[in-house]
């Protein structure tokens, strides 16, 4: 079997070996993070951008509800005033054929008395002679 020979290994280069190992795995895991300038910039505009674009589609959502409000609002008013429109037109056909029918009523019976007044003096002349 082959012996391993431990001559050329020095207890300081060990140890000042194990002591670099040491502290560089300590300072990378102790380190802490530190922004730049530029990327707290970065960072402020992005959550900017997102406020914006959140806020953008908060205010299309409202003004897609005020729309459809406002349609629905402005069908119910137009069919309320079709149908109001439609029953005084249907009051105003009746009244005026109402109207229509006394005015002819009306003019019946005067044909009818002035043809019987006409009637009456026929006779009473014709009698007279």
């Amino acid at each position: 079997m082959s012996s391993i020979s431990t001559s050329n290994i020095s207890a300081s280069s060990c140890s000042s070996t194990c002591s670099s190992t040491s502290s560089s795995s300590s300072s990378s895991s102790s380190s802490s993070v530190v922004l730049r300038p530029v990327e707290v910039v970065v960072i402020v505009q992005v959550v900017v951008l997102v406020v914006v674009v959140v806020l953008v589609k908060v205010i299309v959502v409202v003004v897609v509800v005020v729309v459809i409000v406002v349609a629905v609002v402005v069908e119910v008013v137009v069919v309320v005033v079709v149908v109001v429109v439609v029953v005084v037109v249907v009051v105003l056909v009746v009244v005026a054929a109402e109207v229509i029918v006394e005015v002819v009523v009306m003019v019946v019976v005067l044909v009818v008395v002035v043809v019987v007044v006409v009637v009456a003096v026929v006779v009473v002349e014709v009698g007279l002679q």
